[in-house]
């Protein structure tokens, strides 16, 4: 993909889909086709707090304490981010709403500002093979780019092809036995979710297992009839 579309107005994506469905891949090259916004909870947290803003001192004392952030905050955060000149494309939600609450709130927050969302895309995977696509997956750890022992290895095996660091990364959660569990969690807890966005009419599957390529073309698709 390359070059930039102009929506007609500001989008709301929100990607939904368990660990490894390639929501970051894909988040990537909308960025670069659309010029939309990847945001994500953490990130919003951390640079929230590094500004210094008011929610971003609220959400720092709750931290500090060991607590979870509340709901009302992470709102207030992504509010103001929302502020930002960079946002004028469309944003792309990943990690936010979680619930179903959260999405209720999200609505209310969207409604206020004239904006919705237009469209809440699953990336629907099968699970015994998300199991072999997970545990294969590492990463390097000068650039952060993604590879696969599988699907995207690197052109010369343990060098990066984008920064061509020889610090390959495996995250101690990808093991085989412990991805199941986190499926089934995910599972549990976007089942609701899902839900509430079908009953809206606005949400739409992408099947996660296919070529790169062909979900990104299948994702661009929805953006484009979404902000239509």
């Amino acid at each position: 993909m390359s070059g930039v579309e102009t929506m007609t107005r500001p989008a709301v994506l929100i990607l939904l889909g368990p660990p490894g469905a390639g929501k970051g891949t894909q988040a990537r090259m909308l960025q670069d086709h659309f010029g939309l916004v990847q945001l994500s909870t953490g990130d919003l947290l951390r640079a929230a707090v590094a500004a210094g803003t008011e929610a971003g001192r609220e959400a720092k004392a709750v931290m500090t304490a060991g607590g979870l952030v509340s709901d009302e905050i992470v709102l207030a955060i992504l509010k103001d981010r929302l502020q930002e000149p960079d946002t004028a494309q469309g944003v792309i939600l990943d990690g936010f709403p979680r619930t179903t609450v959260q999405a209720q709130a999200l609505d209310k927050l969207l409604a206020e500002s004239g904006q919705r969302i237009n469209a809440a895309v699953s990336l629907d995977v099968d699970d015994a093979e998300m199991v072999n696509r997970i545990a294969g997956r590492f990463t390097c750890g000068g650039c952060g780019e993604g590879y696969h022992d599988t699907f995207k290895a690197p052109t010369v095996a343990g060098v990066c092809d984008k920064c061509g660091s020889t610090d390959m990364v495996r995250r101690a959660d990808d093991k085989a036995e412990t991805v199941g569990q986190r499926l089934a969690a995910y599972h549990a807890q976007t089942a609701p979710l899902i839900s509430y966005y079908e009953e809206q009419g606005n949400l739409q599957r992408i099947d996660a297992m296919g070529e790169i390529g062909q979900v990104a073309k299948d994702l661009s698709a929805i953006v484009k009839e979404a902000v239509a």
